[in-house]
């Protein structure tokens, strides 16, 4: 297969893809990737291939595609083909929870030479890394990459990428318990949707509402919350984005949790088969967190155990723990402190530790910042 009939292969997939036949688009670019010995048009095609298994929530499949098109880089001799396949390598990492490889892939885009990184990409490297020390309750980090990346879209009109980072900022304080900013942030990205997203995919209005359905139910705005899963859910159903609809099962579990109702249990379930299949373990953390509650509450017993030792097991991979007390970060409503060096700590083990400097890597914390 030539180059020619590569690019009309790709095309050819690519207008399947956008009309939700999905499983037929995989088969056109598998069959380029069989066939092609155009090295620029397998590259293209592998691509396509990352992003597909990304939506799709088949992230170790991502992965070996990332791995591939690392090698087809490598091949081309081209930094910047190079840069886009180390892009690609670090965010099947972030989506497996690697956070660790996911920023050092990172580091290695930023670190080219001779690459439209400053440009073009390098907003888009800082919102993954931003997304990976989130993921590590790196806040102070996570904040810099995230404005980083907030910064590269404004300086290159890339409202695409302005409203990924307004949601990741919605997440990010989320986290942080600044609800009322965990809301403006994805109203803004719904902002961007409305007034620019005529053109673009139906997933970044799915993913700006599931983060204003989040923050919603965070201010005790149930109804609201609600709406804005329903609608998010709906999409994702529609596109088969089985990430995005284990979040929203999630959130629909809280929310009926917060309400008392009885379906809390059934949407969690559903939520923890997603999470797990997609190899998401911070959802699977929380989710473990939601049925300890739960069965705590209805005193039954068998099961609260086994959702007691699967969540210390998230907590052990994940290393969500307090560097001094050893205790899990998130199993207690206990306040936590952030130095600038970005280690978290219980507050009360800092208090009593009485030092002045980092327990972990000894830096100074005369400034530490509370979560």
């Amino acid at each position: 297969m030539g180059q020619d009939q590569t690019k009309q292969q790709i095309e050819k997939g690519l207008q399947l893809y956008q009309s939700n036949q999905t499983e037929k688009a995989l088969q056109v670019w598998m069959k380029v990737l069989d066939k092609s010995s155009d090295l620029v048009g397998r590259f293209r095609v592998l691509g396509c291939l990352v992003t597909a298994h990304s939506e799709m929530g088949r992230y170790k499949e991502m992965l070996k595609f990332a791995v591939v098109q690392i090698d087809t880089a490598r091949e081309l001799e081209d930094a910047n083909f190079l840069l886009e396949s180390y892009l690609n390598l670090a965010r099947s990492n972030e989506k497996l929870c690697e956070f660790h490889k996911t920023i050092s892939y990172c580091k290695t885009c930023l670190g080219l030479p001779g690459t439209r990184a400053g440009a073009q990409l390098g907003g888009q490297v800082s919102l993954s890394m931003g997304n990976a020390f989130l993921g590590l309750s790196l806040f102070q980090k996570a904040l810099e990459s995230f404005e980083k990346a907030l910064r590269y879209a404004h300086n290159n009109d890339d409202t695409m990428l302005e409203c990924r980072v307004c949601c990741s900022l919605g997440s990010f304080y989320a986290q942080v318990k600044d609800y009322e900013k965990a809301l403006f942030f994805p109203c803004k990205a719904a902002e961007l949707v409305n007034d620019y997203g005529k053109g673009w995919s139906l997933k970044y209005r799915a993913m700006s509402q599931y983060h204003m359905a989040v923050a919603y139910r965070l201010l005790g705005h149930l109804g609201s919350a609600m709406e804005c899963c329903e609608e998010s859910m709906k999409i994702a159903l529609q596109h088969g984005d089985r990430p995005l609809q284990a979040l929203c099962l999630l959130c629909f579990a809280d929310i009926h949790r917060r309400r008392g109702d009885l379906e809390a249990l059934d949407a969690i379930e559903r939520a923890q088969d997603l999470a797990e299949e997609v190899g998401n373990k911070l959802s699977q953390l929380k989710l473990h967190c939601l049925s300890e509650g739960i069965y705590r509450a209805k005193g039954l017993q068998r099961e609260l155990r086994a959702h007691v030792v699967r969540f210390h097991e998230c907590v052990e991979e994940t290393e969500l723990y307090c560097g001094l007390c050893g205790e899990s970060i998130g199993e207690k409503n206990s306040r936590l402190q952030a130095l600038p060096c970005s280690h978290i700590f219980h507050l009360r083990c800092l208090q009593n530790n009485g030092t002045r400097s980092c327990p972990n890597c000894r830096r100074s914390s005369m400034k530490p910042g509370f979560v």
